[in-house]
């Protein structure tokens, strides 16, 4: 048992399971196991993975402890049971399979897993009728409930919501029910006359709830729209609670994560929304008449409505470019009516919603007019494609720059082969006898931590070398690009201008001083292949004494190109473009 190093894993599927603590129980099992074992339990072999399903093995903790194994780290794994690795037979042959491969000794707490073809085939035949049964139960369930559901039971309904209280079988003589809760209700009706007769949108509604103290079921004071709009669509309050409005799907990975969000989410399937033709009613006692949640219905698909068309009207050049240089969040367009009748728009950081963080601004930055940071982004845009041989002249310099270092890599990859060489000759010598175990060691520890060093010194030369290839491949390109598209720039309508921005800037950072223009240079901007290289575009901004209605003015836009770790660029190489407002 000396030198055993043992490990635990523990999962558990829900958040709520997570949260009560469940997965705790786990692991005390599981160190108690490891202590009468007579073995010791690092804190840093302890994989928990709380809250994510068994239905998939891209999990935080599973994927440490794999790597773990896989470099030799753990000697016996501890495991409550095979569901707790993986709900799917496959994936728990696979798990099996490698941590057998790396000598790793797999202890499952339920159940004692020999050695023999025996244990193995009984181990197999265990793991494939447990999810042949958890099918056979989710299936069963599934078509249970929407019996329930067609013959109007409430206990089919996974809660009640706001204004109702669920009133259990055993609460409701033998029958679920839902029970109107009057306070409420009152509140219930309050915000659908509010809709329905006073017209007030969500944000009124928010406020109004907010100042008159009421508070949402959580006991939370701060009302949010997404509650409100959940309100005003639920049918049940006009005596028809929907059952099967959503399904379970396979999740699709977003394009990118949400702020705050694991890249992969924790499940390995998603609730979808299903149309309201496949809902199925059943009767519950209404809190406000049919005519009036009819009502507000319309007067929310007519709010759409007008919002679409607003959306229509409003082009927004920059969207989906710009984010904020102070807090990181996206910049978002929207437009306020002008004295003139006509109207303004501003790019507002999304930080500064208070709703959005439990009524505090996360931050403090100013909203940008339009048309004024339209146009200028689109300046510079212009000067690049004006003056190609700028960036011809940048790429020169920095492809010049490591020059020096031209046979570094066929050097260094010659000196890689010929320790390679001999650290096979020094194995060769131990295991033919002719140096001793004591004059071994010290010298195959030196010559691999020698081989770590150059094996990364030589890729990193590799990588320069490819760099420095794009580089060679982008200057070539940057006529052929700048022929392409100067054609007709100063007749260049909006949807031109969009597609040219978003084939050359990657983003455009907007903060307090300044606006960061951030270009990328692909040598095929109008293909779909990845982007071979960068710019960085700035305009600086300077502080001005000058206000004129409220709008700071822009003395001078500086333009100053420069490339990834390169050096600034000279005073000579700035542009100086003419004075113009910017920021609000």
């Amino acid at each position: 048992m000396i030198g055993t190093q043992a490990a635990i894993y523990a999962r558990v599927s829900s958040e709520q399971q997570a949260e009560s603590n469940t997965i705790d129980s786990q692991v005390d099992a599981l160190r108690e196991r490891v202590q009468g074992d007579g073995l010791e339990l690092d804190s840093e072999m302890e994989f928990m993975d709380a809250g994510y399903s068994g239905g998939t093995l891209i999990r935080p903790a599973l994927e440490r402890l794999r790597d773990a194994v896989g470099s030799g780290m753990v000697d016996r794994l501890y495991v409550h049971s095979p569901d707790r690795l993986a709900r799917k037979y496959a994936y728990q042959v696979l798990l099996a399979d490698e941590f057998g491969r790396s000598g790793v000794e797999v202890v499952f707490l339920n159940r004692e897993l020999g050695r023999t073809p025996e244990d193995q085939l009984l181990l197999q035949v265990q793991g494939v009728i447990a999810e042949y049964e958890r099918a056979k139960i989710i299936e069963r369930s599934r078509r249970g409930r929407r019996h329930g559901a067609r013959r109007g039971s409430v206990s089919v309904l996974v809660n009640a919501p706001y204004g109702y209280r669920y009133v259990k079988k055993s609460e409701g003589g033998g029958e679920a029910r839902f029970e109107i809760l009057p306070d409420q209700a009152r509140v219930v009706r309050q915000i659908f006359e509010w809709v329905g007769g006073e017209r007030a949108g969500l944000w009124e509604v928010c406020r109004r709830l907010q100042v008159a103290g009421e508070q949402t079921r959580s006991g939370n004071s701060r009302w949010d729209r997404s509650t409100v709009w959940g309100i005003l669509k639920n049918p049940a309050y006009k005596g028809a609670a929907a059952f099967g409005k959503t399904r379970s799907e396979a999740w699709r990975g977003r394009l990118r994560p949400q702020r705050g969000r694991p890249a992969q989410p924790r499940r390995a399937r998603r609730r979808a929304a299903v149309g309201q033709q496949d809902w199925i009613s059943i009767p519950v006692p209404l809190i406000v008449e049919v005519e009036l949640f009819e009502s507000v219905q319309e007067q929310l698909r007519e709010n759409q409505r007008r919002a679409q068309l607003r959306r229509k009207g409003s082009r927004f050049l920059l969207q989906g470019l710009i984010c904020c240089a102070q807090c990181g969040y996206a910049l978002c367009g929207n437009t306020k009516p002008a004295p003139d009748g006509g109207e303004h728009g501003y790019y507002r950081c999304t930080g500064t919603d208070r709703y959005r963080f439990g009524g505090a601004r996360l931050c403090e930055s100013t909203s940008v007019r339009i048309d004024l940071l339209d146009s200028a982004v689109w300046e510079q845009v212009r000067i690049v494609l004006d003056h190609p041989e700028r960036l011809a002249q940048e790429y020169r310099r920095r492809m010049e720059a490591p020059q020096h270092r031209g046979n570094d890599l066929t050097a260094t990859q010659a000196q890689l082969a010929r320790l390679q060489q001999g650290v096979g000759r020094l194995i060769d010598s131990y295991a033919g006898g002719l140096i001793s175990k004591q004059e071994f060691e010290p010298r195959i520890a030196r010559m691999r931590e020698r081989l770590t060093r150059l094996e990364a010194e030589a890729a990193e030369l590799a990588d320069q070398e490819r760099v420095q290839s794009d580089l060679r491949l982008i200057e070539g390109q940057l006529k052929e690009f700048n022929s392409r598209v100067r054609t007709g720039l100063e007749e260049a309508g909006w949807e031109v201008k969009r597609d040219i921005i978003r084939a050359l800037v990657k983003h455009v950072e907007v903060g307090k001083e300044q606006v960061n223009v951030v270009f990328r240079i692909d040598p095929r901007p109008f293909d779909s292949r990845p982007e071979r290289g960068m710019v960085h575009f700035c305009l600086g901004r300077e502080r001005s004494t000058n206000c004129v209605g409220g709008i700071r003015h822009l003395p001078r836009l500086l333009l100053g190109h420069t490339m990834e770790g390169s050096q600034p660029p000279n005073e000579i190489d700035r542009i100086n473009t003419h004075d113009r407002p910017v920021c609000d």
